[in-house]
């Protein structure tokens, strides 16, 4: 299969690759606070280890999908950017299902009397 513009094929790859690299930092940047209470901070002491190994694949994958569904918007792919939408909307509901990421810090609540 010819293309016209090999270069310009492999500079919007390069770019959906560094897209998908930045979702997936970001989706550990955004598990980060999660994955320390649940680890460390868990109920009583005691961890949980759901947190890492149902929530950090969650939230990479996550954030992946979400930054090519925004990658695609840009390139003025629809059909794409759609079906990553929908693929973002399954995963959390499958995080929300399996309480993923139930380590998460809680703001605290102090007595005002």
């Amino acid at each position: 299969m010819e293309t016209e513009n090999p270069r310009r094929e492999a500079l919007v790859g390069t770019a959906g690759c560094l897209t998908a690299f930045a979702g997936a930092l970001a989706g550990i940047v955004l598990w980060a606070p999660h994955g320390k209470g649940g680890l460390l901070d868990g109920f009583e002491g005691a961890s949980n280890w759901n947190v890492l190994w149902v929530g950090l694949p969650l939230m990479i994958l996550g954030g992946i999908a979400a930054a090519l569904a925004v990658f695609f918007l840009v390139r003025g792919d629809w059909k794409r950017a759609v079906g990553l939408v929908a693929a973002v909307a399954v995963l959390f509901g499958l995080g929300v299902g399996v309480d993923a990421l139930a380590g998460a810090p809680r703001p605290e609540c102090y007595d005002p009397c």
